[in-house]
């Protein structure tokens, strides 16, 4: 059973509620015998028994002539006769954007590939949503645009040849060049999803009634399979290989974005982002849609590298509801069952059902954040930046959510049951919001293996029963502003002073025992949540606050390293102080509240930079507050 420190050093009301839960095995939902009875049906997606062969307009498979007009014209061919099957002979067919019509199945057998053609101009920009807005973006690779009764099949590849978006985005190797540099330079990292264009593999879009059946996709110049504002989508039998020759950014494996009667089976993902994933819509433009993502199943899939086993979010406008997700199994994959949202985003997503799942060597098992990423989720257009430089889509970006409570995402009614966790760092982190707890979730049946407890912010109504959770002697789970949350039965809390005054008494002593056992420690932040001093190199789950304490005499720098967006990269944080200048100064990509602690004997006369300061004579102690990334604070 799990272990527990006693001792913990953070605040939180305990109940312990005790649910009795059946053990029998789970019964097949209703939701799963609607979908079955939709797309195991065998009049789903019929085609007109007539075959139509590239070739015979044209198409030539030597993976160097241009193939677009050919494939296309077949296509055109197959739909004006009523519909019908479009086939290939083995080879490698080089194209530009291809988009499928109503009553037509594009069958690539084994040998046959489409390849994409590495030019912006062969990919029209059409209406679409791209990760939650919607805007003018180019074509896929492949696309059912508008459509209905589309089959695409075989066990053929749809190759996106991705690398050269990938390098446009942020060059080779990864973050050294590219657009990315460039926006990084401007401070508006956030646009450049947006900006740099990138061709995705394939995208249903306003479709009905389709099957993605048995093909393999290979190197997705950005996401690999979106299901976008469609109804009665079969993914059946599909394998994704994203991470041939580099790591595409945000090349996300299978996306539902504000769908309807999903089945996503039997699929096999590697990818270098949220490899299976449910999206509705951002911020002011998603809640303007206000479209939802429902009735929804993926189960019997594999994940292999990726930020996360299943993904809900970020985009979460739209709400989410009736999900249920089963029979997966995580083998490497970063994270495993992750909600992301933010305090822009809104939605209500419920209804969510996971089970018999399981997860080894994830790092983090459940992740939970929902004020994710506040450097990408939170954009403001820098005053330095003319008005006639200003693109719409950043226009359409900064819209204000109002009443900013509307923003406020809410997560409930959620189900965890028959998981088995193993090789984990941290067993489980969430984080929500005091105005809306991420509340109602019921744990049964689970098995955590972790290196670490983890951190739960802002839950409410937890309920468990039959959940274990393996952890080292000396580490805890940290509860901050939750109630109702019911933990193992063997694990036994402290409750702590909530006054910032014990708090602080508290740090002190461990600075002092720090600086005790002579270690060569001149500068030493304190993570916010867990309270445990940062040492050199060390690598830290993310945190809103930081508090550094600096030894002046002995203080340098120091570097650790936390995560970047989405928790899969990781980037340094560089703290500085030099006593000569007296300048104090802060380097990295996240924003944080910054709250510093400096010796010093007399007041400064003047301190630069700092959003406030306050020299404490009794205690000769210099407090400053900043809240930035980066930043210099001179003291005068």
């Amino acid at each position: 059973m799990a272990k527990f420190i006693k001792n913990t050093s953070v605040v939180f009301t305990l109940a312990l509620v005790y649910l009795g839960c059946s053990d029998q095995e789970p019964k097949k939902s209703a939701l799963v015998d609607q979908l079955e009875t939709i797309f195991y049906a065998d009049n789903f997606t019929s085609i007109p028994d007539k075959t139509f062969w590239v070739t015979d307009f044209g198409a030539v498979g030597d993976s160097t002539t241009l193939n677009t007009s050919a494939i296309q014209n077949t296509i055109d061919a197959a739909a004006k006769a009523g519909g019908g099957r479009v086939e290939f002979t083995p080879g490698t067919y080089l194209s530009g954007a291809l988009f499928l019509k109503s009553n037509v199945e594009l069958h690539l057998d084994e040998g046959v590939k489409i390849k994409a053609i590495q030019n912006d101009s062969h990919y029209p920009e059409r209406p679409t949503r791209v990760a939650g807005f919607e805007m003018d973006w180019p074509s896929a690779l492949v696309n059912v645009y508008e459509q209905h009764n589309v089959r695409i099949t075989g066990k053929g590849i749809i190759d996106g040849n991705g690398k050269y978006w990938w390098d446009k985005f942020w060059g080779d190797p990864p973050r050294s060049g590219g657009m990315w540099v460039d926006y990084e330079r401007k401070n508006v990292r956030w646009a450049v999803d947006y900006d740099c264009k990138r061709v995705r593999a394939l995208v249903v879009y306003k479709s009905s009634d389709v099957l993605l059946k048995d093909f393999t996709v290979h190197r997705s110049g950005f996401w690999t399979i979106s299901l976008t504002y469609s109804e009665r989508v079969h993914v059946n039998g599909v394998t994704i290989r994203n991470n041939i020759g580099g790591y595409g950014p945000s090349s996300d494996g299978i996306n539902t974005d504000s769908s309807s009667e999903i089945l996503v089976e039997n699929c096999d993902i590697d990818c270098n982002d949220d490899n299976l994933c449910i999206k509705s819509g951002r911020d002011a433009d998603g809640l303007r849609v206000n479209r939802p993502a429902e009735n929804i199943v993926y189960r019997n899939c594999i994940t292999r590298s990726g930020h996360g086993l299943f993904t809900i979010g970020s985009e979460t406008s739209g709400g989410m509801r009736n999900i249920e997700v089963y029979g997966l199994k995580a083998e490497g994959t970063n994270t495993g069952i992750r909600f992301k949202s933010a305090q822009v985003r809104g939605g209500v997503i419920e209804n969510i059902s996971f089970h018999d799942i399981t997860m080894h060597n994830v790092k983090s098992p459940f992740q939970f954040e929902l004020n994710w990423y506040p450097e990408y989720s939170y954009p403001e257009i820098p005053d330095e930046i003319p008005e006639d430089e200003i693109p719409d889509t950043w226009r359409l970006m900064t819209q204000k959510v109002t009443p900013p409570e509307r923003g406020i995402p809410e997560f409930k009614n959620i189900s965890l049951s028959n998981i088995e966790v193993k090789g984990a760092t941290t067993a489980i982190y969430a984080n929500a919001y005091a105005q809306k707890p991420m509340h109602d979730l019921r744990w049964n049946s689970i098995s955590i293996e972790a290196e670490k407890g983890g951190e739960i912010n802002y839950g409410k109504d937890w309920q468990m029963k039959n959940v274990t959770i393996s952890i080292p002697d000396d580490e805890h789970i940290v509860l901050k502003g939750s109630k109702n949350i019911m933990l193992p039965e063997d694990l036994t809390l402290e409750v702590q002073p909530s006054n910032k005054a014990d708090i602080d008494a508290r740090m002190k002593q461990k600075i002092e025992k720090l600086v005790a056992q002579r270690l060569e420690l001149g500068i030493i932040p304190v993570h916010g949540v867990t309270e445990e001093p940062i040492m050199e190199g060390d690598s830290i789950s993310f945190t809103e606050e930081v508090t550094v304490y600096i030894l002046s005499e002995k203080a340098k720098k120091m570097t650790y390293v936390e995560p970047l967006g989405d928790g899969f990269y990781m980037t340094p944080v560089t703290i500085s102080f030099d006593k000569g200048t007296e300048t104090l100064e802060v380097s990295g990509e996240k924003n944080h509240k910054w709250r510093f602690w400096i010796q010093r004997d007399t007041a400064p006369s003047s301190v630069k930079g700092a959003d406030q300061w306050h020299y404490d004579k009794r205690k000769g102690v210099l407090e400053i507050e900043k809240e930035a990334s980066r930043f210099k604070v001179s003291l005068h």
